[in-house]
């Protein structure tokens, strides 16, 4: 009977010691818990009105308690990018743009099965901001975005310029064309009318000029010629205007049409100012047309502008 006592006893004890653990668990950790998912919560709504600095400090500070947290290591890798993207100064873009690979690599390799791409295609692009020398590991990612169905309008742009980075012209132009596609026709309504308008989004001068030069490595110089008239057409941007007229003066002195050729440099010298690359290509016109003369005049300027200009100086005999 005793025995039987303190059999009960014993079991009463660890019973209650049992709930009176429990009970001290769930007093510190719901607290915990409800902290964490409000810190979350907020850290969600910083991300919706742009306070991509404010995502960045205290998803920065909650890494140190949580560091291989999935959801903390992807907002603090995007607000990364998204920091990177606004600085001025280029060493503070890669400092930026470093701390988004780590997190989102990081972020990639504690998360078990598939992801939806995002991931990847924030990581394409980050690759293609820190350099050429990442050209192939901004491919990887972009084509793991782009398999995984992820849509974003600028893939294929990203795509090309990366392909072009790594000299793989033929991927280039394929990707380019994708990005040229029409199929970017978005359905708008006027506000209080009802009637559906086309919003129509154009290529750029920059995407126009980058297919003409994956066209001129694969020496398709018709093609090169035709995208980078359009490039000169649209742009209104003063250096991607140059560097189109220079290459179009290229094609049509080599194709012979040196009229053609002079008016492209003549009109970077109208439109831009002084440009030692428009006098030595003028002055090369002018040598190949047996006036050594006026030649000589234009890279005397060329010279005067930029005396470092090397096809000037080995002209110029300097």
């Amino acid at each position: 009977m005793y025995l039987h006592r303190k059999q009960t006893l014993y079991t009463v004890f660890v019973a209650v010691f049992v709930i009176l653990i429990i009970g001290l668990l769930l007093l510190f950790l719901i607290p915990w818990s409800n902290k964490a998912g409000n810190e979350k919560n907020e850290l969600v709504q910083l991300w919706e009105v742009g306070s991509y600095d404010e995502v960045f400090r205290v998803s920065g500070e909650m890494l140190q308690e949580k560091p291989l947290d999935y959801f903390l290591l992807i907002l603090h890798g995007f607000s990364s990018y998204q920091l990177a993207i606004a600085q001025i100064n280029n060493f503070d873009t890669l400092t930026y743009i470093d701390t988004c690979i780590w997190s989102l690599r990081k972020a990639l390799l504690s998360k078990e099965g598939a992801v939806d791409g995002h991931v990847q295609y924030v990581l394409g692009k980050a690759y293609y901001y820190k350099g050429f020398g990442f050209a192939d590991l901004a491919v990887r990612f972009l084509e793991e975005a782009r398999r995984a169905s992820y849509t974003a309008q600028d893939i294929p742009e990203y795509l090309g310029l990366s392909y072009a980075a790594l000299q793989d012209y033929r991927n280039s132009v394929a990707s380019f064309t994708l990005a040229l596609d029409p199929g970017d026709e978005v359905q708008a309504v006027k506000e209080g009318e009802g009637e559906e308008t086309k919003d129509i989004r154009y290529p750029s001068d920059l995407l126009l000029l980058s297919i003409a030069r994956s066209y001129l490595a694969l020496e398709d110089v018709d093609t090169a010629h035709a995208y980078l008239q359009r490039c000169v057409d649209i742009s209104k941007d003063s250096r991607t205007m140059v560097v189109a007229r220079l290459l179009l003066g290229s094609i049509l002195s080599k194709n012979g049409d040196v009229k053609g050729a002079e008016a492209q440099y003549m009109a970077i010298l109208a439109e831009g100012g002084e440009n030692a690359d428009a006098h030595y290509q003028l002055g090369e016109l002018y040598a190949g047309g047996g006036d050594p003369i006026r030649a000589r005049a234009e890279w005397r300027k060329a010279y005067s502008i930029d005396p470092s200009h090397k096809p000037t100086r080995v002209r110029l005999n300097m």
